[in-house]
């Protein structure tokens, strides 16, 4: 009797243990759960706030990239033409676009995952092309060249920062109109294709002819971006996003 009333006791005791540990088990699973949750959620909000849906309807905006693009060049233009309006409203789609899908390493060490590439990307009503400190494997990449040359057939501007007027000059779609490039570029731009109207990079900061816009690149590139900007909008709307950008501030800031 004795030994039968301690096996009970045993099973009874191991019976607690059991539910205490799936309680413990069971407790932390939820907890998971409801992280995991959590993360998921925050994830799709982040998403539905901050990526913004492609419009057929609205012009749109590429931003050619490739490895050692100055990505401050690529930024101004996105920082630009990204904003929304004063009621909240997207006035353009902003895509970057590169030779294939992979990432592109930029001069500063960034990574950024191209939206389109050469081959599926949609009709442009503007293309900005940027610059690198080593301009040599773009120059003389043809198919960012005959990119250029495509998308100069359907574009209503051409934009270009630095010494991205290396890459408009070898494609020839500027030949005759006015260019600027990085300071100190300009002599043997005009070497280099001298169909083109260089101009004196030591006193212009930026420069328009016809549909083609050019600028020293660097922050110069908001500028190309804001005239661009105010052309495909109002003044108002540059003012705007002007205020938002604090440029004022820039512009006054003394040492």
């Amino acid at each position: 009797m004795l030994k039968t009333i301690l096996n009970m006791k045993k099973i009874l005791v191991l019976c607690v243990i059991g539910l205490v540990t799936f309680s413990c088990n069971s407790d932390k699973s939820s907890s998971q759960i409801t992280t995991e949750t959590t993360q998921t959620t925050s994830n799709t909000k982040t998403a539905a706030t901050h990526v913004r849906p492609f419009n057929k309807e609205l012009p749109t905006i590429g931003l050619l990239m490739y490895d050692g693009v100055l990505q401050g060049e690529v930024i101004a233009t996105s920082d630009v033409f990204a904003k929304l309006d004063i009621e909240g409203k997207q006035l353009f789609n902003v895509i970057s676009i590169a030779e294939t899908q992979a990432p592109i390493i930029t001069e500063e060490g960034m990574k950024f995952v191209p939206d389109f590439t050469f081959d599926n990307c949609p009709k442009l009503t503007a293309l900005f092309v940027p610059s690198a400190y080593d301009m040599y494997g773009q120059v003389n990449n043809q198919k960012i060249i005959d990119f250029i040359k495509k998308k100069n057939e359907e574009t209503e501007y051409i934009v270009s920062n630095c010494a991205g007027a290396q890459l408009i000059g070898k494609s020839g779609i500027a030949d005759g109109h006015k260019i600027v490039t990085w300071i100190g570029g300009g002599t043997q731009l005009q070497t280099d294709y001298p169909n083109l109207k260089v101009q004196n990079d030591s006193i212009v900061t930026f420069v328009e002819d016809g549909k083609f816009s050019s600028s020293n690149g660097n922050l110069a590139s908001y500028i190309s971006a804001l005239h661009l900007l105010e052309k495909m909008t109002s003044t108002e709307h540059r003012v705007f996003v002007e205020g938002y950008l604090y440029l004022d501030r820039l512009q006054n800031w003394k040492k």
